[in-house]
This record gives C-alpha cells, structure tokens and sequence, in this order.
C-alpha cells in the first residue's frame, strides 16, 4: 500500500466534511425539508466520498500498480484495479 502520510490530513478533513454533510443531511430528513434541497446535499455528498476516492484512487495507481508491473506482477494488479475501478464507479 502507498503511503498517504503526505495528504492525510487533507483526506481525513474531507472525510470529516462529508461526515457533517451526512448529519446534515439528517437532520434535513427529521425536519422535513424540501426534497429537492436533500437530493441537492445528496449529490454533493457523493461528490465529496468521489473526491476522496479518486484522489487514493490515483495514489494508488501511480504507487502500488507502477510498483506491482515494474516488478513483472502487472496482470494480478491491473486486474486487481479494473475490479476495484469498476465497484468505484457503479
């Protein structure tokens, strides 16, 4: 596994940030809001978890894969990766 220690902090405050959304996406639900304002906060929601994602996502790439084929284990990672990619974007 690549090392994310250079952007830790960033990932763990975005995770946090999307944290509050859900809560407030919450307590929109007990309050009865208009539906199109939840689905708004929705979409942001899934927007944010997609940032974080495709940013290991990408660390990921450029770290564990390049590794993995420069020492001639590509097919197992790049497939490894296909699969990971596709749950990622259902």
């Amino acid at each position: 596994m690549v090392s994310y220690k250079s952007e830790k902090d960033q990932l763990i405050n975005r995770l946090k940030r999307v944290e509050g959304q859900v809560r407030g996406l919450q307590r929109m639900i007990d309050d009865e809001k208009y539906c199109v304002d939840v689905l708004t906060q929705i979409a942001a929601v899934k927007g944010a978890l997609n940032k974080v994602g495709m940013n290991i996502l990408e660390k990921h790439t450029h770290g564990c894969v390049k590794h993995a084929v420069s020492n001639e284990e590509g097919d197992k990672i790049i497939n490894e990766l296909m699969d990971v990619i596709f749950k990622f974007t259902k």
